[in-house]
């Protein structure tokens, strides 16, 4: 199991297939398991490269505070490690606003951007959406973004339950639980830590790219469902109209999981986005 030192921590990762250089980042609580159905198609044509974020599955867990820009240097740093100066970079959720602070902080690092189901900053519809998730979880998010849950009273599947109807359609719950619960798999498997969870979502509500998306020269796709109920559609509208030139997707009838509910469309729109960016 490769790893790589980066500062404070070691980072898994893994590669796959070759070509061009692809950087999947995921998002908050999953692993590289979370790309299951991208990598092995991804991989057929690009060199592709997926980790675990500090905090989940089989990278450490250090305590908090986490910060997104902080992530972003972790990513950049694989790449050094592996030798590549540029790739590809493609991030949904978390990752997406790691894949953010990938391109205003090392913009000579990426060849083009993918930020699928994301946001530039906490909106009101993110704020209402984590506050009633902290509050089923008997605790509570304030005004500044600050989390505050009493762990000792919560276990990973009440994590789980809790982000499930906000995260999937409900006819996938329904249908392919065994694909939701192989998502998380790695995650549980290697340790779930909820303080190291609770310091992503940290990270998550101090996130704020709004004022410098200008600044955010290379090819961009922005992609989401529609139904996106954890992170609103209206989200990638902002991050689309303030990145220059970015092209932007919705997904009819998809959920923040769209990249596992409709792996045929999500892979389709990347690759297309790619061989273009590439041309």
């Amino acid at each position: 199991m490769p790893k790589v030192s980066v500062g404070d921590i070691e980072l898994y990762y893994e590669e796959h297939g070759s070509g061009d250089p692809l950087l999947l980042i995921m998002g908050l609580g999953a692993d590289a398991n979370g790309w299951m159905l991208q990598t092995p198609e991804f991989a057929k044509h690009y060199k592709t490269i997926v980790f675990d974020n500090r905090g989940v599955g089989r990278s450490a867990k250090p305590a908090g505070p986490y910060s997104i820009p902080q992530m972003a240097d972790d990513a950049v740093a694989l790449l050094e490690h592996l030798g590549i100066e540029r790739a590809h970079v493609c991030g949904v959720s978390m990752g997406g606003m790691i894949s953010q602070e990938v391109a205003l902080r090392h913009p000579q690092r990426l060849r083009s951007l993918v930020l699928g189901c994301t946001y530039a900053k906490p909106d009101a519809g993110v704020m209402q959406n984590s506050s009633q998730s902290a509050s089923n979880l008997g605790g509570a998010i304030d005004a500044n973004g600050n989390v505050q849950i009493d762990l000792s009273q919560l276990d990973p599947m009440m994590f789980f339950q809790t982000l499930l109807p906000l995260t999937f359609n409900p006819s996938f719950i329904e249908t392919d639980l065994a694909r939701i619960m192989q998502l998380f798999s790695g995650s549980l498997e290697f340790g779930f830590d909820l303080n190291a969870i609770v310091a992503q979502v940290q990270a998550t509500m101090a996130h704020d790219t709004s004022s410098r998306l200008n600044q955010i020269k290379m090819p961009t796709l922005v992609i989401t469902g529609d139904n996106d109920l954890l992170i609103p559609a209206s989200n990638s509208d902002y991050l689309a109209e303030h990145i220059p030139a970015a092209r932007l997707i919705k997904v009819p009838g998809g959920s923040h999981a769209f990249n596992l509910e409709t792996p045929d469309i999500f892979n389709g729109a990347v690759l297309e986005f790619l061989r273009d960016a590439s041309a």
